[in-house]
This record gives structure tokens, C-alpha cells and sequence, in this order.
């Protein structure tokens, strides 16, 4: 009886990893160009930064609201209650960052530009 001298695919997968070396590196892919590298959008908190800076007094999140739109600035994208979220946003910033802040409450619900800040 002839025995068969056909590698099975086991003994062949070892030595094909073996043919290549251990470290080498991958080619990188290459990044893209930026096509059109979009602005940045303004946000919320940056308007209402400049709308509070501008104007020179405390105002409440729904007058700065109104302002921002005024101005230009910035504009809802279809939120029902922006005036919360900026509410909200503007004392997540207090909390965090604390005299730093670019905002200062003066009473409840009134907000003025914390001219430390700058």
C-alpha cells in the first residue's frame, strides 16, 4: 500500500503563516481631503453667550431665545421647549465650571454674562 504524500489543509495553513512575516505592518489606508469642510455650527450655549454679552442685562432663557433668533444667531431645530434645554444647559455650565462660567444666575430663571469669564 502506497501512503497518500497530499498535505492536508491543517499542514498547509501553518506554513503559509509562516511564509509571511510575524510583524509586519499593514499598509494605512489614506484619509480623504476634507471636500468641503462645512462651518461649524453655532451652539445654544455659545449664542446665548453673545446674545447676554450684547445686550448688557439679565435676561430669562425665552427672551434669549427670542434674541438669538432675532439676531441670527441661532434657531431651533424643531425643539417644542428650547427655552428648557438652554435653562438646562446654562446651569450644567454654572455647576461645572463654577466662577469660570460664562454665565451668572441673578435671580430665578435670569441669567446675566458673567464678564469674569472673559
Amino acid at each position: 500500500m502506497k501512503k497518500s504524500t497530499k498535505k492536508t489543509a491543517k499542514q498547509t495553513k501553518g506554513t503559509k503563516a509562516a511564509a509571511t512575516p510575524k510583524g509586519a505592518a499593514k499598509p494605512k489606508a489614506e484619509r480623504k481631503p476634507a471636500a468641503d469642510a462645512k462651518p461649524k455650527r453655532t451652539s445654544a450655549l455659545d449664542a446665548a453667550a453673545e446674545v447676554l454679552r450684547k445686550s448688557g442685562q439679565a435676561m430669562r432663557s425665552q427672551e434669549m431665545i427670542a434674541a438669538m433668533a432675532e439676531q441670527g444667531l441661532w434657531s431651533s431645530p424643531n425643539g417644542k421647549t428650547p427655552h428648557a434645554t438652554l435653562y438646562a444647559a446654562i446651569l450644567r455650565e454654572i455647576g461645572t465650571k463654577g466662577g469660570k462660567a460664562r454665565f451668572s444666575k441673578v435671580e430665578r430663571g435670569k441669567f446675566e454674562f458673567n464678564a469674569k469669564a472673559d
